[in-house]
């Protein structure tokens, strides 16, 4: 079973706003397994009036927050459960991070995050970016899932 979200269910699925979340659409999302996401690059971006004035490119570290957002997204559809304000979704390591081609203005970034492993509220992802099919980013994810006071 494929799940699609909009914005809406992406905004009651993640505790993110403007101007950090950076995820617009999920296109695909199989519980437990995979899911495929997008965010359209925008010249209104925050970020691109001081990265850079005469060449705008998307912060590679934005570039894997969002991925992480995207696991976030299959997480708790995996879990079957929408954070709350006690819950508290963290990096836990980012390893092999690699970033193949800059992000500009106009590109469409297209997330796809497997889930490799599960264990003990720990989270293990292979994710990658594309634009218009070719690599842009490549990271493994450790994120895990906390409850805080």
């Amino acid at each position: 079973m494929s799940i699609q979200m909009d914005i809406h269910a992406i905004l009651e699925s993640l505790p993110h706003r403007y101007p950090f979340l950076l995820v617009d659409r999920v296109l695909e999302l199989e519980p437990g397994k995979s899911i495929v996401a997008l965010k359209n690059v925008t010249i209104n971006e925050p970020f691109f009036p001081g990265h850079y004035p005469h060449h705008p490119v998307m912060p590679g570290v934005l570039i894997i927050e969002a991925m992480a957002q995207v696991a976030a997204l299959l997480s708790f559809q995996s879990m079957e459960q929408k954070p709350d304000e006690k819950t508290v979704y963290y990096f836990a390591g980012i390893d092999g991070a690699r970033f193949k081609r800059p992000v500009s203005p106009g590109d469409q970034l297209i997330f796809k995050v497997e889930l490799v492993r599960s264990m003990r509220g720990l989270y293990k992802f292979k994710a990658i970016a594309e634009v218009d099919g070719q690599l842009t980013a490549e990271a493994e994810l450790m994120c895990t899932v906390k409850t805080v006071a």
